[in-house]
This record gives structure tokens, sequence and C-alpha cells, in this order.
């Protein structure tokens, strides 16, 4: 069945088009942070496809491994004039590619009145990492927001109640803690919580805590870091003691590891991405919840995955196709299907109307969690030269972690590092 919304979303695809048409069939190339085959790429592929044949215009998804390489391929493609017209690259690396000078804005490519008013119906979560300068530069689309998955079973077991999650810190912890399960001999057999400490990780899961204890990690220009505040340093000295309480294990958690602990029962409780919950949903031999992160006092989360980005190096008929794609692929039908076959967000209310999300939340209420802690979310860190800052407090927090720094020290060395990095962007 085709809904109405369907019907009008191929009109606005084909009035954007006939110009582009007439000067010859335009062929993008789009960056994607995935490896080559699996579901992902599938569908991918098929959106692709329904556009060609709704458009005239040919995308061409090149999967490019994960979100570090594709951004690393994208560039070097680029200044080797071979690049991609656009790419799905982390919402928290805008400032970086800023710096690159690689990007145009969506309001040079050219915002209507009409494009102004689609932009404006994302959730405002979702454009935290999008808006610097008065200027749009990004579209949202491989969303989510950090949650946590736990197994009921291991709830009733611990003698916890499977719908009665923890909505502060010192519950969770407590929660944790009879969580975890030794043998005879004493080694642990289940942990209780396991949070990503990784390189490429370590800095959401961080965010999400320092946002929990009311505080933030830069400013929104991205020219400055706040490790040292009481609110960064009270994150980093709970993060501590979860492992020091017996909660979680001591060291750094691999993000890789995760979920296939959570599935083998070796982990109670994991801090993942909704973009998982497909995944665990087909997965899962127990039964499982879902659940917005507790705070220190109330839940709070940051949002995180990837936006669409588009390069000025593309001509004027590429600029217009890519934007016509992006707002393909944001329509309220087709974020729905991608909400509901990958487990990521759809990114805009409407979708969330739609009869068959309706439907699929009535039947895995599980799929809507995510979208109920929107409110209390906010965008991940974002600076420039973010993969470099990332690294510094990385290093720190598994400093810390692994007992080698206090939580003041490991906050103090990532602020030190930090603003030598980020000096030179910011004004005398």
């Amino acid at each position: 069945m085709i809904h109405r919304r369907t019907l009008l979303a191929a009109s606005a695809v084909a009035l954007a088009a006939p110009a582009i048409r007439a000067q010859g069939r335009v062929k993008l190339s789009m960056y994607y942070p995935i490896a080559v085959g699996g579901p992902i790429a599938d569908i991918i592929d098929g959106y692709c496809r329904e556009f060609a044949s709704q458009s005239g215009i040919d995308v061409t998804p090149v999967y490019a491994g994960n979100y570090g390489d594709a951004l690393t391929k994208s560039v070097t493609a680029i200044r080797a004039g071979q690049g991609p017209q656009m790419a799905v690259l982390l919402a928290a690396e805008m400032h970086s590619l800023q710096d690159l000078d690689v990007l145009v804005s969506l309001e040079e490519i050219g915002l209507d009145a009409d494009g102004r008013k689609w932009m404006d119906g994302f959730y405002p979560a979702f454009l935290a990492n999008s808006h610097v300068d008065g200027k749009t530069w990004s579209v949202p689309f491989q969303r989510s927001t950090a949650v946590q998955y736990y197994n009921k079973a291991a709830f009733a077991e611990a003698g916890l109640d499977p719908e009665n999650y923890p909505t502060t810190w010192a519950g969770l912890a407590e929660a944790a803690q009879k969580l975890t399960k030794k043998d005879a001999s004493g080694r642990v057999s289940r942990w209780g919580f396991k949070l990503a400490s990784d390189l490429g990780n370590a800095q959401w899961t961080f965010g999400t805590l320092t946002y929990q204890a009311g505080g933030l990690l830069m400013n929104e220009t991205g020219t400055e870091t706040y490790f040292t505040r009481p609110e960064a340093v009270e994150a980093m000295t709970y993060w501590r003691s979860l492992s020091e309480t017996g909660a979680t294990p001591t060291g750094i958690s691999a993000w890789p590891q995760l979920s296939p602990d959570f599935l083998e029962g070796n982990t109670a409780i994991i801090q993942h991405t909704t973009g998982n919950l497909t995944n665990l949903r087909d997965k899962a031999g127990f039964p499982f919840g879902i659940a917005g992160l507790p705070g220190k006092t109330a839940p709070r989360t940051a949002v995180g995955g990837g936006n669409l980005y588009f390069f000025k190096h593309a001509n004027a008929d590429e600029r217009a196709a890519a934007l016509s794609f992006a707002r393909f692929i944001s329509t309220p039908d087709r974020a729905a299907d991608w909400c509901m076959k990958t487990g990521y967000i759809a990114t805009r209310p409407e979708a969330w109307e739609t009869p068959a999300l309706k439907a699929y939340v009535a039947k895995f209420p599980a799929a809507g969690v995510a979208r109920e802690f929107l409110p209390v979310a906010t965008g991940e860190l974002s600076t420039f030269e973010n993969q470099r800052i990332q690294k510094a407090l990385t290093d720190q927090i598994q400093a810390c972690l692994n007992g080698t720094k206090t939580p003041v020290q490991a906050m103090h060395d990532a602020q030190v590092e930090s603003d030598r990095i980020l000096k030179p962007f910011r004004k005398a």
C-alpha cells in the first residue's frame, strides 16, 4: 500500500529533479560508515534504487568501514579530486570538517521557505551538532541516543523488579552490585554493568555521565572543553566507583564486546546505542528491557550517530541532487521504515505518527523508549580537532579506570592537552 505522504514525497523529488535531468543524468557517490554487505547495506542500497527510480538521480553508496574510516577516506578522496558529493559521518565531526574546509552549508546549496520548514521538523536534540555561525551543516539521519539494555531474567534472579529500572546513579550502582554474580571460587561469571571505555566510544560514555551530573563538555563553537569543571570530575568519580564496588570490571571495556557479553549472559546491563535494538531483539534468548540512562538525580542522555554532510567540491547540480536525496530519505514513511529495520531513532515526529511505526511500537514497546528521552538529551562532544580531543580525553579516562590516576588528576591532564590542541582556534 502506498501512503499519500509517500506520493507527496515522490512528487517533491520529481519537482526538484527536472532541471538536473535536462542536463543529463546526475550521478552521486555517498560514503557510508559500515563494512561491505549486511542488512544495513541492503537497506541503503534499496533506498538508493528507489530514489533513482523516482528522480532519475543515481546515488552509489561506498561502504567505508567505521565512522573514523569513512571520515579519513572521504577527505582523502576529496583531496585527490575524486571525492564523494556527500557522506554520512559523525554528527560530532562538524567543527573538524569545517576546519578542513570541505563542507558546503545547506543555506549555500539553497533552502527556500519549504526547505527551512523541513529542517525545522527534526527533533531539536538531533540538530544540536548541526548549527554554527548561523548556518546548517548537516542533516540528521543515522541517529541514536545512549540507552541501557538489561536482562530481565537476571533482574528477577537477583531479587530486582524487572519492570522498575533504576532512575538514579545510586539506584543503578546498587542494582549492578546485586546483579554481579560469582562462582564458588570467587570468579565473576556475570558482571552487573558494562560501559564502553575504548577509543572512539569513551567520550560518548563520559559525555552522558557529565550531562547526568548537570554539566556539558564543550562550548557551542567547539573551541573550549570543560573537563575540569566539578560536574565532569564528579562523572569520572562515579564511573570509577562502579568498579571499586564490584559493579563493573576494572580497566577497559571495549564497545564491540558489549553486545556479545550481554547476549551470552556475561553482563546483566550494557550501555549502548539504540541502533543495537533490532540486533538484540533478533538474537536475545531471554527477555530484556531498554531504559533511558539514570542520572545523578534524574534520567539524562546524549545523542550520537551520523548526519549527512555535503561537500563543497560538488557542482551546483550535484549539490541540489544531494539535497533532494536528503529530503527523500527523511520523509516520514522512510524514517519510520529505517527505525523499524535498524533500531536507529526516526528523526522526525511525523514518522512516529505513521501507521506502520505506530503498529510496530504497539507490538514492540521497547522501540519507543529512546524517543521518550529526547527531551532530556544533549549533543555529544564536538570540537575542532575532534579526534585528537577524543584521544586526549580517552587516554585520561583509561588511566583513571586502570587506577593510575585520580579523577581530579585525569581530568586536569585531559584539560591541559585539550587547551594546547584548541588554542589556535580561539579568537584573540
